[in-house]
């Protein structure tokens, strides 16, 4: 079997649609409770509903679009064609979701849950997608990682020009701040169209899986019998939650707790960011030399020391302190990043290899129901924890909201990435395993590469 090998520009291509995907994320993560509570003008014990409502929707549309991505393919292939035909409107709901319309409070928060849910449903359908494109684009462990370092590195690319361009821009808009986040992110949502569509033009889909006509159950019962998968489905959810809970904190931290403007929010964020774009370069380098799963397991136990650290340590006059810990937090958090999607391929071919039957589509949509479970899990935290330590919005605050506030940015995050890194510790496909888990993968799980010799194994199609 072929391990074909991608070239850069097929690896920046497919870097691009994560870039894509980012512009929501890193504005759901960074920005949209910030916004909501500052901008928009949703009371914080709404938002926690918000987040809540919007996650249960997730848990019906996630497996669907798996299950759709398994079933349909086309002559683009079976990922690709979404991110053709749906860049156009992920680009619009964007738009839409950072639009504050001039209604009484009510009418806002329906407009509030119409449009979040509506960007919510069209992310759903381009990336779960896209993140099972990995796994047709090429079958080798080491081009996978390296692919996913391309792309977690736009990412982190995305998520810096968010934090950046968007505040920024709503300071200096002359028609307000609620103009100017709609406009700044409808920005953000034309260069996701256009990244989306740079990403189709790039890639090639080459590894070919036949899918097997099964049920929902049917496919959910195999899922549950892959254990592997089961802990980084784990890791994930308590991953995400602490990424975005301090993520969310980040613009409150730098406005109410270092006493900062809008450059400062933007200063702060961007340094999170900027340090998590190194930490892609030094994780791909790091990896090369190193177990990857090691990686992932002390750096995220390691968060929750630096995190205790800044909080005892760092004051509200200590700005430059802040952001030195602000930076090595950020850091040591995303240095597990390209390990784990990398990894999600892997446990997929795991279960193949342990049950002799392959789950794809719903293997990568249960991965994305974690990450948005998590995202609306620590929204609602954050929401509920706001409204406990009575925050209110574009005031001085008490010194027991600053003490919430410097929590919520430090400890509280730090011990579920601890969790996450212990929940590793679990985790036994490393890049020695998967080696010899493949050489001895069963000829009917096997995989066919576009150019090999006619194939043996019965269940592979090639294209």
């Amino acid at each position: 079997m072929k391990n074909y090998k991608l070239s850069v520009l097929e690896k920046v291509g497919f870097g691009s649609g994560d870039m894509a995907v980012n512009v929501v994320i890193s504005s759901m993560m960074l920005i949209i409770t910030f916004f909501y509570t500052d901008v928009f003008g949703i009371k914080s014990e709404d938002l926690a509903m918000l987040f809540i409502v919007v996650r249960l929707i997730d848990a019906v549309t996630d497996p669907v679009m798996g299950m759709i991505t398994d079933k349909v393919n086309t002559r683009w292939g079976r990922y690709r064609p979404y991110m053709l035909f749906l860049s156009v409107p992920f680009g619009i709901s964007v738009f839409l979701a950072f639009s504050t319309p001039d209604v009484d409070y009510n009418a806002k928060l329906v407009y509030a849950y119409a449009t979040y849910i509506l960007v919510t449903v069209m992310f759903t359908a381009v990336t779960i997608p896209y993140i099972s494109l990995i796994s047709v684009l090429t079958n080798d462990p080491k081009e996978r990682l390296s692919a996913n370092g391309y792309r977690l590195f736009f990412a982190k690319i995305a998520a810096f020009l968010v934090t950046i361009i968007v505040p920024q821009l709503a300071a200096a808009s002359g028609d307000g701040m609620q103009e100017g986040y709609k406009y700044a992110m409808g920005l953000m949502g034309l260069m996701g169209t256009l990244l989306f569509l740079f990403c189709f033009f790039t890639t090639k889909e080459r590894v070919a899986h036949e899918v097997e006509t099964k049920t929902l159950l049917q496919q959910a019962t195999l899922l549950v019998k892959n254990d592997q998968w089961l802990i980084l489905f784990s890791v994930c959810i308590t991953g995400t939650v602490g990424y975005v809970i301090r993520g969310s904190v980040g613009a409150y931290y730098a406005k109410y707790y270092l006493g900062g403007d809008a450059g400062m929010i933007s200063s702060f964020l961007a340094t999170g960011v900027t340090a998590a774009i190194l930490a892609m370069i030094a994780s791909t380098w790091i990896t090369k030399r190193f177990c990857k799963i090691k990686l992932f397991r002390y750096s995220q136990v390691a968060v929750l020391v630096l995190s205790a650290l800044m909080y005892f340590l760092v004051g509200r006059d200590d700005v430059a302190l802040a952001f030195v810990f602000y930076f090595l937090i950020s850091f040591v958090v995303d240095l597990h990043a390209p390990v784990f999607w990398s990894a999600i391929a892997e446990a997929v071919d795991y279960g193949q290899y342990k049950n002799h039957e392959r789950v794809s589509g719903l293997s990568f949509g249960g991965i994305s129901f974690a990450q948005k479970f998590g995202m609306g899990i620590a929204g609602a935290i954050v929401g509920w924890l706001l409204t406990y330590f009575n925050y209110v919005p574009n005031q001085e605050q008490t010194a027991d909201t600053l003490t919430g506030i410097a929590l919520m940015l430090t400890v509280i995050p730090g011990v579920f990435h601890c969790i996450m890194g212990l929940l590793m510790f679990k985790y036994k496909v490393t890049d020695s395993y998967y080696q010899k888990m493949m050489v001895n993968m069963p000829e009917d799980a096997d995989d066919v590469i576009a150019g090999d010799a006619t194939p043996e194994p019965t269940n592979a199609v090639l294209k």
